[in-house]
């Protein structure tokens, strides 16, 4: 018996570690907090235009569209007003050139330079 019930100790401790590193919330203390306006004021400052900023999980979630029409959902430490995460939908007609510009071209195996992993020759 002391085996299964290590081995399901270990299971749940598993199960709550990879709970843990899952974990996208923000924690940020709410008195540490700056206001959406600055918020709005630093992502306008990009060029984007802000349509919507609401509180989710802890984090301000900026929903928008970025100077080529691009829109984009990006989720935002509240005390920092660092960006944790940020999505675009550049859809068919998008152009994603203002942000693959800055990635490196790194040569892979077969000698070719690419601008990220996943980019087909």
């Amino acid at each position: 018996m002391p085996t299964q019930f290590h081995f399901i100790a270990a299971l749940l401790l598993c199960g709550a570690t990879g709970a843990a590193l899952a974990d996208t919330d923000c924690n940020d203390p709410i008195a540490a907090w700056k206001p959406r306006e600055v918020l709005q004021q630093q992502v306008e400052q990009r060029g984007w235009t802000v349509q919507r900023i609401k509180v989710d999980d802890g984090c301000y979630e900026v929903r928008g569209v970025d100077r080529k029409g691009n829109r984009f959902k990006a989720r935002y430490a509240p005390a920092t007003l660092r960006i944790r995460s940020i999505a675009f939908d550049f859809g068919e007609a998008g152009d994603a050139s203002d942000y693959l510009q800055s990635l490196p071209a790194t040569t892979h195996r077969d000698g070719k330079d690419r601008a990220h992993k996943g980019e087909t020759p």
